[in-house]
């Protein structure tokens, strides 16, 4: 084609995208609908080209889109981060310096089964495949619920930070008090030090989530929540594959025979891993001016229409 007739397609084509929008907004007639779903359908293809192959797009989402939208939201899941694990801290203290905290807590018996066994088993109790898929599935149980809970204004997922933070902080002061510290951090930290970010970074999202709905900025509320949420669609299914290197890291490695160093080594080694990836390809892509949406064919064709 011509240059003047590229530009009559183009022209064309958001004209019809914006029919589109118009009467799926105001009046949806099914078969005027279809009829130019098909059109921009069309246009989109012969404007844009084919799209990318798979692979490609994979590459992309790991290398460009999952990384921004993680260090975009940074100032948001590194404090959640810092305040949990001061709350974690200061009542595993309180608890760990204060007996008389401990026996109103739990009774005496329970204390011995958990420091004696209950807590060391659990990480041994089923075959190592077994338990990878269901330290998983629970994982990415909690980080869904932190970052649904953010609808709901950040209220649940708050209260689901301060559950787990407060379960961490009451164990880890009876394993203190009972003399079991090396115990507790050796068999916590190889896979916990990556799976709490994970977490963390599931409620930080969840909490910027509800906070656009309060203040949406210079942005339309709709649009606001329109491009969070895609933001944090990209973040939760990013977070499903770090999650499985916990989780692998958790039946793995944490319950093997291998030295405690060597074993909290490979979770520092994964926290760095993680970290480092989120700030060098993360900033990269942001200062290149990615936000963590997703790409704009796939997006969806809308336009501002007033009234």
């Amino acid at each position: 084609m011509s240059g003047a007739e590229v530009d009559d397609l183009v022209g064309l084509y958001q004209r019809v995208a914006t029919h589109l929008s118009i009467v799926q907004t105001r009046s949806p007639d099914p078969v005027l609908v279809a009829r130019l779903s098909r059109l921009v359908t069309a246009a989109r293809s012969a404007v844009a080209g084919a799209h990318a192959p798979a692979w490609r797009q994979l590459l992309r989402f790991f290398t460009v889109t999952f990384p921004a939208a993680v260090y975009r939201t940074r100032t948001w899941w590194v404090p959640t981060a810092v305040v949990s694990l001061g709350v974690a801290l200061g009542l595993g203290v309180w608890v760990a310096t204060h007996p008389e905290v401990q026996r109103s807590l739990l009774p005496p018996s329970d204390v011995r089964d958990l420091l004696n066994h209950q807590f060391a088993d659990y990480y041994s109790a089923s075959p190592a495949q077994d338990f990878a898929a269901q330290v998983w599935t629970n994982n990415v149980w909690v980080s869904a619920e932190v970052l649904v809970g953010g609808l709901g204004l950040g209220v649940l997922t708050l209260f689901a930070l301060l559950q787990n933070s407060v379960n961490v902080g009451i164990i880890g002061g009876y394993m203190v008090a009972g003399g079991k510290a090396g115990l507790f951090f050796g068999l916590i930290c190889p896979h916990g030090i990556l799976e709490l970010t994970a977490v963390f970074v599931a409620a930080g999202t969840g909490l910027r989530l509800g906070w656009t709905m309060i203040d949406p900025g210079p942005r339309r509320r709709a649009d606001a929540l329109a491009e969070e949420g895609r933001s944090t669609v990209v973040i939760a299914l990013g977070l499903v594959v770090v999650l499985a290197v916990s989780g692998v890291i958790e039946a793995f490695v944490t319950p093997s025979g291998l030295p405690t160093w060597l074993r909290v080594g490979i979770g520092v080694v994964a926290e760095a891993g993680f970290l480092t990836y989120v700030w060098v390809l993360g900033r990269r892509a942001v200062r290149a001016g990615e936000t963590g949406d997703l790409e704009e064919e796939l997006r969806g064709d809308y336009a501002p229409v007033a009234g």
